[in-house]
């Protein structure tokens, strides 16, 4: 090894330049372990001050960005500790090299330290490219913290491989052929783990998923807004500032409701329906259709159908029953009314889908339904534009002559009552 040979060289060279051409005896031992010391800690000073600054300002000017994440994980960091530690497991075993089992003792410590304290600047290298995967907007599209913990899982088995096998002074091949016996064991402890990370993998092939989306599933009682993809958990927000933890793989399993294309389309959609008292349907009177053009957006309506009623009535040939002639009801004019105060509302989205329609008569009426979609998918927003748009339905019905249906309340029943007793 490398290292071995570099402390050979080491060896003789302080052989060649020691008075007592041997490196044995207390008072060389300790004078050797100072100067490893001292040695270690100039190292440190200057990979510290010296490199660990360089590398920070040339990264600053290249791309500040990754800069930013690599010098808030502190990365280079990691490296200014790690310079030290190599001084050290080189010059020590040398300085005590004539203590057979305290040498090897502390080589294997100081081995050990090294590879902890690589294992920490690759984690730490990790956070920064999730941090900088985040910024760049790549997380909304990839699960890239599920990739990040998945290699931070395999490298911590990788250190815990290379870790007994530097306890046991065994290669670490080895120890990798004997993992084949252990992969049920495994596949059992990290079956949400396996599962997880399969499930990421589809989430993010196929974008059902991504960062703050508006995401609802009831079997889990999350309805909210997508905060951390992780490799086994989806953590939601929900609207009520509760927080719900999903597995990875329940999203592709089981159905769930994705709202974010409602709000990249920049509508929302208001499917409301008013109940209308079936007696109080009728046709409407030509005195009574007269006062309603006064509603300056019924009054092309009422122009153009008026013609059209008027010479289909003509070609009847004086005739003159009223079942056999068009007329207008009123809930034809209400719906023709509602049509076009949608087209003029500026809160309903003018390049969607527009329409009011009566659905299938129930016996709490006929449902008259308004179909459209608001210009803004901000849920407050959204409320408060549906709400104002039936205040006005229901307020401007009785001009109309319709009644919304209403089942009888306790109110209703003694104000009949009442009636009653004033006839008696």
């Amino acid at each position: 090894m490398i290292e071995h040979h570099f402390r050979n060289f080491v060896s003789d060279k302080l052989n060649t330049y020691m008075s007592t051409g041997e490196l044995d005896g207390g008072t060389m031992t300790l004078v050797l372990i100072v100067i490893s010391l001292a040695i270690a800690l100039i190292c440190f000073m200057v990979a510290h001050h010296v490199f660990v600054r360089f590398f920070n300002h040339i990264l600053l000017k290249t791309n500040k960005p990754l800069a930013e994440c690599v010098t808030n994980n502190r990365v280079f960091e990691k490296l200014s500790i790690l310079t030290p530690l190599l001084v050290l497991n080189i010059f020590i075993p040398i300085a005590i090299s004539h203590y057979d089992i305290l040498s090897t003792v502390i080589d294997r410590v100081l081995a050990i330290l090294i590879l902890l304290v690589i294992l920490w600047m690759v984690y730490c290298f990790l956070d920064a490219v999730n941090d900088l995967a985040t910024y760049k907007g790549i997380t909304r599209r990839m699960p890239i913290k599920s990739f990040v913990q998945l290699i931070k899982l395999f490298t911590f088995f990788i250190g815990v491989i290379v870790t007994i096998s530097i306890l046991a002074n065994e290669a670490p091949v080895i120890l990798f052929s004997g993992l084949g016996v252990a992969t049920g064991f495994v596949m059992l402890v990290f079956k949400d783990t396996i599962l997880g990370f399969v499930a990421g993998i589809q989430l993010s092939a196929n974008r059902m998923v991504s960062l703050n989306d508006w995401i609802q599933m009831d079997s889990y009682g999350a309805n909210g807004t997508v905060e951390e993809i992780s490799l086994t958990t989806i953590k939601v927000r929900n609207f009520d500032n509760t927080v719900s933890m999903l597995p990875a793989y329940a999203l592709v399993q089981n159905a769930f409701i994705n709202w974010q294309g409602m709000s990249d389309s920049g509508g929302r959609r208001i499917t409301r329906s008013v109940n209308l008292d079936v007696t109080s349907i009728r046709f409407v009177s030509k005195e009574e259709v007269e006062e309603l053009t006064k509603l300056r957006l019924l009054r092309q309506y009422i122009f153009e159908k008026s013609k059209e009623m008027d010479d289909y009535n003509q070609s009847l040939e004086q005739d003159d029953l009223e079942a056999n002639q068009r007329s207008f009801t009123n809930i034809g004019l209400f719906r023709a009314y509602l049509n076009a105060y949608l087209h003029a509302n500026k809160d309903i989205h003018q390049y969607m889908l527009i329409m009011v329609r009566q659905l299938q008569p129930t016996p709490e009426g006929i449902p008259l339904q308004i179909y459209g979609f608001t210009n803004t998918t901000d849920w407050g927003l959204y409320e408060g534009i549906q709400s104002d748009l039936f205040d006005h339905i229901y307020a401007i019905m009785p001009q109309f002559g319709l009644r919304p249906f209403q089942q009888l309340t306790g109110h209703d029943f003694a104000a009949s009552n009442d009636s009653l007793s004033s006839k008696i």
